[in-house]
């Protein structure tokens, strides 16, 4: 069995004249970011690895998130900036076998479509709530039943919990 953690980077801001991949979250971000990561220590999730964009917005997320998962390693992947679904699923899938739990930090709309395709079974209240909307800081829990990660394939897998920093404050 496998879990992966998608987790859409923290709300960033839209300074004018910088790039998109520079773009650095906002205070929001800044506060969403902890909570989302005080939740995954707290549930026990701790990857084994982070595969994290490169941009500015996502390694930002990763900067706030990794204090609360200190042996955590990350690795920065260009691929997965503004990836569509199934790039990024190519990405995971190079994910070493001894890696049990895998978190991704990327964008929308590739984070979302993957997460919604893995969501056909499992908390009917959290595919509810992934269909209505993927937010900033938004984290899908999906368990797969796999013993290597070059077998992940949609549609086999499991949405365990959606989870949204406002799900978290209230």
């Amino acid at each position: 069995m496998r879990r992966l953690l998608l987790l859409r980077h923290a709300k960033s801001d839209w300074p004018e004249g910088i790039a998109d991949a520079e773009r650095p979250l906002n205070e929001r971000g800044h506060a969403a970011a902890p909570l989302i990561a005080a939740f995954i220590a707290k549930e026990k999730f701790a990857p084994g690895l982070a595969l994290v964009s490169t941009a500015r917005r996502t390694r930002e997320t990763w900067a706030l998130i990794s204090p609360h998962l200190p042996s955590v390693e990350a690795k920065f992947d260009d691929r997965l900036y503004g990836a569509p679904a199934d790039s990024i699923l190519r990405v995971i899938r190079e994910t070493p076998t001894a890696i049990e739990t895998l978190l991704v930090i990327g964008h929308n709309p590739g984070l979302e479509r993957l997460a919604e395709s893995f969501a056909k079974s499992g908390n009917a209240d959290a595919i509810r709530r992934l269909g209505k909307k993927y937010p900033t800081a938004g984290l899908a829990v999906i368990e797969l039943p796999l013993n290597d990660w070059k077998e992940a394939a949609p549609p086999a897998g499991r949405l365990e919990m959606f989870v949204t920093p406002k799900s978290l404050e209230g």
